[in-house]
C-alpha cells in the first residue's frame, strides 16, 4: 500500500506553509495524482471534485505522529486519552517519556513533536477540504449533487476545526485556497489566530450547511457523513458553547428520525462486527471504505499489550494508553462496560492469565509490561478479517459519534433548561444496557458520570472535563498534580509554527 502523501504544497514562508496548499492524495486506484495548478481541471475532468471529496475523507486517516501529520493516530490518542484521568502513558517508564510522558504529566513544551504533528495533520486535512470545495464550485455536476458533496466536505472541515479549537483555542481560520505565495503571506487569516468565538461560528456555519444539504442515513452511502451525523456534531458544538436550546432541538431531531438505536451488546461496538451499526452516527472509515488496506498508522499497535516474552504473540503492541486506577475505580459494581473497556491481566488463583473475547490467551502478568490495556483498541487475528494480518496498522474504524452520545446530550440539555423531557429515561436507557439499576431525579453529575463511563477510552474524556470547567479538580483527584488551571486546558502552539510566521502567531499560556 502506498502511504498517503502530501504531494503538493505552496512553498511560502507563512505559518501554514506546508498546510494550506496541500492536496491529500488517496491510497487506491480511485485517486489520481492531480496537480493543484495547471493540467487537469474540473472542466476537462468532471470527476475531479468527487475524487477530492474522497481525498478529504482520507485525510482523516493521517496518523504519523512523528512525521507528516497526525489526525487520529498516536498523537491524537495522547492528547485525548493518555492526557486524561482515564489513562496512563503505559509501556516502560522511559519509553517515549518525550513526547508522550510530557503530555501525560503536563510537562509538555511548545516543541513537543506530537503537538507539532497534530497541528500539521489537522491543517493538512483543512487544505484537502478547501481544495475539494474550490473544485466542486465549478465542477460539471448536477447542482443537487454539488451541494451534497460540498456538505460532506464542510462536515469534515467543521469536525477538524472542532478538534483544533478544543486542542489549541484560538487558531488560524483558513477557509480558502491561497492564490499564490504572496496571497498567503499577506492575508492575516493564514498567519494569525482567530478568536475562539469566530472559529466556533465558522464551525456552526459549516455544519448547518451539512444539516441543510445532506440526506438521512443511507445503506448505499455507508461511511459518508449524513444528515444525522451533521445534526449530532452540531449539537455537540453547541453543547461546548453552553447553548442548550440548540442542543435540545438538534438531538431531538436525531432521536425522532428513527434511524439510530443502542446496540444490545456494548462489548461489540468497537469490534469489526460493530462497524457502521445502528448505533454508529459517524466513524472514521478504514478497511471497508474504498480500499480494504486503508488504516491509521500506529492506532492499533500503539495501544496493544506490550509483552516481554515469546510464543508467537510478542508483536501485539507497544503498550501505551493504559486504563488508569482512576478509571477502574469509577465503575459501579456490575457495570458490564468495565470488562468491555479494560483488558485486565489476571495473575491470581489457579487460572493465571487472561482469555480475550476471541479465545486468545495472554498467559500471565509476568509476560506483559502493564496490567491494564484498552480493549476497545484490540483487533482479533482469528475472529476478524483484515487484508493485512500484521497488527501494526490493521484497518480499525474509530467511532466519533454514537447514538448514546445523542441521548446523553439530550438529557444534559433538559437538565440545563434547554427543553422539556424525561432525563431519567434517557440515562436509564443507557444504564439498562450496562446492567445497572435505574436512577431517578437525574442530576448533571449523574449525566457526567454516565458520559465518563459510557465513552471511556473513546477520546472524549479530557475535552469533556475541560468544557465542564472541572479539569483541574479531576486531574488532581487522579493524581496528575502537575496540571495548572488556566494553562493545561489547551496545548501549546507549536514553536516551529510561531517561527515560520515571523512571530505573528501568539503562544498560549506556556
Amino acid at each position: 500500500m502506498k502511504k498517503m502523501t502530501n504531494q503538493y504544497s505552496y512553498k511560502m514562508k507563512a505559518v501554514i506553509v506546508v498546510v494550506i496548499g496541500l492536496l491529500i492524495l488517496g491510497c487506491s486506484d480511485n485517486f489520481l495524482d492531480i496537480k493543484v495548478q495547471g493540467g487537469v481541471t474540473t472542466e476537462t475532468d468532471p470527476k475531479l471534485g468527487e475524487r477530492l471529496v474522497t481525498g478529504a475523507y482520507h485525510s482523516l486517516l493521517q496518523g504519523d505522529a512523528f512525521g507528516n501529520g497526525d489526525v487520529h493516530g498516536w498523537g491524537f490518542i495522547s492528547v485525548t486519552s493518555i492526557i486524561s484521568d482515564d489513562a496512563d502513558k503505559g509501556s516502560t517508564a522511559g519509553d517515549q517519556a518525550v513526547p508522550i510522558g510530557d503530555i501525560d504529566n503536563f510537562t509538555l513544551t511548545p516543541t513537543n513533536r506530537f503537538v507539532e504533528s497534530l497541528w500539521s495533520g489537522h491543517y493538512n486535512s483543512i487544505g484537502a477540504t478547501n481544495q475539494a470545495l474550490k473544485a466542486l464550485k465549478v465542477a460539471a455536476i448536477d447542482d443537487t449533487e454539488r451541494k451534497k458533496l460540498m456538505a460532506e466536505v464542510r462536515f469534515i472541515r467543521g469536525y477538524i476545526y472542532f478538534n483544533l479549537v478544543r486542542m489549541f483555542g484560538d487558531v488560524p481560520l483558513v477557509l480558502r485556497v491561497p492564490v499564490d505565495a504572496n496571497d498567503a503571506n499577506t492575508d492575516p487569516a493564514f498567519q494569525t489566530r482567530a478568536n475562539v468565538a469566530i472559529v466556533y461560528d465558522s464551525i456552526k456555519r459549516d455544519l448547518q450547511y451539512a444539516v441543510d444539504n445532506l440526506l438521512i442515513k443511507s445503506q448505499s452511502e455507508m461511511g459518508h457523513a449524513n444528515k444525522g451525523a451533521a445534526q449530532a456534531l452540531l449539537a455537540k458544538v453547541h453543547m461546548y458553547r453552553g447553548e442548550w436550546p440548540q442542543v435540545y432541538a438538534l438531538t431531538n431531531d436525531v432521536i425522532q428520525s428513527g434511524q439510530y438505536d443502542l446496540v444490545e451488546d456494548y462489548a461489540t461496538i468497537w469490534r469489526q462486527v460493530g462497524d457502521n451499526n445502528i448505533e454508529s452516527i459517524f466513524e472514521i472509515q478504514t478497511g471497508q471504505f474504498n480500499n480494504e488496506n486503508l488504516a491509521i498508522d500506529n492506532y492499533i499497535v500503539s495501544q496493544g499489550p506490550r509483552v516481554g516474552g515469546s510464543g508467537g504473540w510478542d508483536d501485539l503492541g507497544f503498550g501505551f494508553n493504559n486504563p488508569s486506577a482512576s478509571l477502574l475505580s469509577a465503575y459501579e459494581p456490575g457495570d458490564l462496560r468495565k470488562d468491555a473497556t479494560v483488558i485486565a491481566i489476571d495473575n491470581s488463583g489457579t487460572h493465571v492469565g487472561t482469555t480475550l473475547w476471541d479465545g486468545f490467551r495472554i498467559p500471565s502478568s509476568d509476560s506483559v509490561q502493564n496490567l491494564f490495556y484498552n480493549y476497545k483498541a484490540y483487533t482479533s487475528r482469528t475472529m476478524e478479517t483484515f487484508a493485512r494480518p500484521e497488527p501494526k496498522n490493521r484497518p480499525k474504524n474509530i467511532r466519533i459519534l454514537r447514538y448514546a452520545d445523542v441521548l446523553l446530550m439530550h438529557a444534559e440539555a433538559i437538565v440545563n433548561g434547554g427543553g422539556s423531557g424525561d432525563a431519567d429515561a434517557l440515562v436509564n436507557e443507557i444504564r439498562e444496557r450496562a446492567g445497572l439499576a435505574p436512577k431517578s431525579g437525574v442530576t448533571i453529575d449523574d449525566i457526567w458520570q454516565e458520559r465518563h463511563i459510557e465513552f471511556a477510552m473513546e477520546h472524549d474524556r479530557f475535552w469533556d472535563i475541560v468544557r465542564q470547567g472541572r479539569a483541574a479538580q479531576v486531574m488532581m483527584a487522579a493524581g496528575k498534580t502537575n496540571f495548572v488551571a488556566g494553562k493545561h486546558e489547551l496545548l501549546p502552539i507549536p514553536n516551529s509554527q510561531i517561527i515560520l510566521s515571523g512571530g505573528l502567531l501568539t503562544q498560549n499560556n506556556y
